[in-house]
């Protein structure tokens, strides 16, 4: 299935929320009145685009109208969302080879799918040519390990891992030396997923980013924080508290496949200012996307 197909497919019960109302006001012609406008805010309320960003929409979309009569109301939204997702900044890839290891992190809460994206990132890059390694970090769930190990043989990439309770630091300090090593271009570091709350795990964060740095100049290269779409807005929450931990590169969102909460991906960019730069549609290997702007507001939309 090709990019449009994953996102129509992976937003089908988003776009189901927010499609009978935008055709009652598309009936009507023209920009929406009052009534109409109520209607259309609770559909996206009701998809977690959240407050802020509904009013920032509508409201944006509506001065588009003026400027162009020919447009109407959903293609007015489609290009609103789209200029409001597409936000600067480093791309999802190594630099030129011959520079050192690449390191990404992934970080999150629990359940996020961090080790499942860990894997289907190191099958990507596995894909191009590129030696991989991918470093358990996780060493508090039960298992954790070998569920990495698993993606790490699906996706044909090598993996360092530890025993359970061990220091996570001291994981990553043993993954980035095996990469230098190896002559590794791309190491993936899978963290334990952690609570925002819990403010003990959030300076073990930190202490994993000082490590890289220590390791690898310029290390961590990215920072991924994967987020559950499932959750709503409380991602947004989320996101702010790993912000304060580490510097956060960008975004990945999981779970869309099962959610009509998929106009969360716009309140995350509007709120938070961070490029997204994948889409999790699903369990597979290959159940993701590279996040386009204008591909998920007319899968949205549509």
């Amino acid at each position: 299935m090709d990019l449009w197909g994953r996102l129509r497919q992976g937003l089908r019960r988003t776009r189901e929320q927010v499609g009978q109302a935008l055709e009652s006001v598309l009936r009507g012609g023209g920009a929406p009145d009052a009534e109409s406008r109520q209607r259309l805010e609770e559909a996206l309320l009701q998809a977690d685009v959240g407050p802020a960003t509904v009013e920032r929409l509508i409201a944006l979309a509506e001065a588009r109208m003026r400027g162009a009569r020919a447009l109407d109301l959903r293609a007015a939204l489609e290009q609103t969302a789209a200029e409001m997702l597409a936000l600067p900044g480093p791309p999802l890839e190594p630099g030129p080879a011959g520079t050192g290891p690449w390191v990404l992190l992934l970080i999150g809460v629990n359940g996020s799918g961090k080790t499942t994206l860990a894997g289907k990132l190191a099958a990507h890059f596995a894909r191009q040519g590129r030696r991989t390694l991918l470093v358990a970090a996780d060493t508090f769930r039960a298992a954790a390990p070998e569920q990495l190990e698993a993606w790490a043989a699906r996706a044909g990439v090598e993996m360092v891992g530890a025993r359970a309770g061990s220091d996570p630091a001291a994981v990553v300090h043993d993954g980035l030396e095996a990469a230098k090593a190896r002559g590794t271009e791309v190491v993936l570091v899978d963290t334990a997923g952690r609570l925002h709350t819990r403010h003990n795990l959030m300076a073990e964060l930190e202490k994993v980013g000082r490590v890289c740095g220590r390791l690898v100049p310029g290390a961590p290269h990215h920072v991924l924080l994967v987020l559950d779409a499932t959750i709503g807005q409380n991602s947004l929450a989320q996101a702010r508290e790993f912000g304060r931990a580490i510097a956060v590169t960008s975004l990945a969102v999981n779970k869309l496949d099962g959610t009509a909460r998929g106009g969360v991906v716009l309140a995350i960019a509007d709120q938070l200012r961070l490029p997204i730069r994948v889409l999790g549609t699903g369990e597979g290997l290959d159940d993701w996307v590279s996040f386009e702007p204008v591909a998920f507001a007319r899968a949205m939309f549509e």
